[in-house]
This record gives structure tokens, sequence and C-alpha cells, in this order.
């Protein structure tokens, strides 16, 4: 595959519309951003909740993207996929796909312009930032290189930065792990007051991925997908989440809100991690539990708790 060119940033690229192309509405060669939007629309504004807001789309279509702006590639729709009304504020605005195919991106933003991407995220999936973006209506393509398409999904993010040992320090995911895979050791669904406390799950801990890949702040490895994920109604007690191990583990959260809490050795053996989140949201916990040294995997107990932890 060849890559995006005319960095914008990492991972983005901008195009000035070609001959005949002025990037307003209706006035492209082969796509039309005049048209609906085949998967729907939304209105976001800077700091939106939850962050990522994710669309599940298909790729691809008949048109060429190179015939759209210089340094576009793969097939797309005429349809813009989704239409993002955004008021921008002092975070970037990045644009993401998840799928098993080999996609890309192609986005028409409110000042004329075309951004595209090809690999810049996991994989054979684009991953595009815009550090300054501007308010106004962005239509976005998802291309399928070689017009392979398939069943994606389009997250639209403003988080990257540093997640710290339950500080609540947000990060974006792109490239490392998936909160969307299906949990290695299943769903677990909880509400406030839940007997018995703690909530016991045995696994093994470890992976591939450098926590770091997440967050600067976040120690150990872990897999792809989640090992567990906690479907969780709040109370007004606080969500207690701990390890116990004989070796040492980490603990890598995604929150409902899209916050990422991380911890490394908070835990009572001094080895293993605890994470007290004071005022917990109801909603879904993606749960990771990490090995501090790579290349291991290690038996390991995650509770669930609001009363107490190791």
């Amino acid at each position: 595959m060849i890559g995006a060119a005319l960095a914008l940033s990492a991972g983005a690229s901008v195009a000035a519309p070609q001959s005949g192309q002025k990037g307003q509405k209706g006035q492209t060669p082969s796509v039309d951003i005049s048209q609906n939007p085949t998967f729907g629309s939304a209105r976001l504004s800077s700091g939106f909740t939850p962050d990522p807001y994710r669309v599940d789309i298909y790729s691809g279509g008949p048109v060429d993207a190179t015939t759209v702006a210089n340094g576009c590639v793969g097939m797309v729709a005429a349809a813009p996929d989704f239409e993002l009304s955004y008021s921008a504020g002092s975070l970037p605005l990045i644009f993401g796909v998840t799928s098993d195919n080999d996609t890309t991106l192609v986005i028409n933003g409110p000042n004329g312009r075309w951004y595209c991407d090809d690999d810049s995220g996991d994989g054979t999936n684009p991953l595009m930032s815009i550090p300054d973006p501007q308010s106004g209506v962005y239509d976005v393509f998802v291309g399928a290189f070689g017009g392979n398409g398939g069943s994606a999904q389009l997250y639209i993010t403003e988080l990257s930065g540093n997640a710290g040992g339950g500080g609540g320090d947000r990060s974006n995911y792109a490239g490392a792990v998936d909160p969307f895979e299906a949990a290695n050791y299943g769903t677990v669904t909880l509400s406030a007051g839940f007997t018995p406390d703690p909530q016991r799950i045995s696994m093994r801990a470890g992976g591939s991925i450098d926590a770091q890949n997440i967050a600067s702040h976040c120690r150990g490895f872990v897999t792809r997908a989640p090992d567990v994920e906690l479907s969780y109604s709040a109370g007004s007690l606080p969500l207690i989440l701990s390890v116990e191990s004989t070796s040492d583990t980490t603990l890598v959260v995604n929150s409902p809100d899209g916050l990422w809490y991380c911890d490394d050795d908070s835990g009572n053996s001094g080895s293993n991690p605890s994470l007290r989140i004071e005022n917990p949201a109801s909603g879904t916990y993606d749960i990771w539990v990490g090995t501090y040294s790579s290349g291991m995997s290690q038996p390991a107990r995650l509770d669930i708790s609001e009363l107490y932890s190791n």
C-alpha cells in the first residue's frame, strides 16, 4: 500500500482542491458532499463525551479516491459515509477507523480542503489528527483499499496525552488496544450494592502490547482485547479494582466517560495494582490486567469491589 502524502501532522495529510474543485458542496468531480450521509450525522462540541464517538459503517464504494484530491487512496462511496458538525475548542480532532479490512480515510473539512490517510492507524487502518481544527462540517468517507469493502467502525476523538495512576487523565488508544473487541474473560454485569463483594475473576495477566502505547504513565504489557468487560450501574459507593498475583502486575481501565485509569503498585502486596474510582459513572468499564515485564503470561485474579481493595 502507499501512504498518504503532504503531512499535516502525525498520521494525516491534506490536499488542496484539484482543478475544478473549490471544496464546496456539490462541486467535486467524483464525490458529492451535498448528498445525505449514508450512516448518519452528529453534532459534537469540543470536550464531548463519551470520547471516542463511534459509528458502525461499511467501507468502500465505486469512486476512486485518487480522483478526489492528490494523496487520497482507496475506493469510496459517492455520498459521505458520515457528516460531523463540530464546534472546535483547544483540542485536536482525530478520526480513525477499526476494521478487519484494509481501509482509508477521505475527509472534506469546513475550509474546503481534503484530508486523507491510509495506514497511520492500527495495522492497515487509517488515523488522522487535525491539530487546530476549524468549527464547521466535516464530510467523512471511509474507503476500501483495493476495493474490498467491509464492516468497519469510524471513531472520532479529541483525546491525546497522558493517563496516570487513578488521576483519570485521558488518552487516545488508537493503534494499541481496542476496547471494542470481545473481552478475553467475558462480561460481568453488576449494580451498586452487589453481592458477593468482591466479585473475583481468575485469568492470566499479560500480553504483547506495551501499555505506554496507550499513555506514557501506564505500565506493563497487555493484550489487544480487554481481559474483562464490566457493565456497571453506579450508586453512591466507589468502584475499586484490584489484582492479586504472585507476579508483578498492572491495571489499565477505560471507563464509560472515555477516561483512562492506570496503576502499577498501589495494592497491598507491593507489586500488584489497585484503582479506586470515587464517583464512578454507570456504563461499560474495559479492564486490562498486565504484567510489568514483557513476554510473560502469569496467573492472576481481578477483584471488583465497592468496599475494600487488596
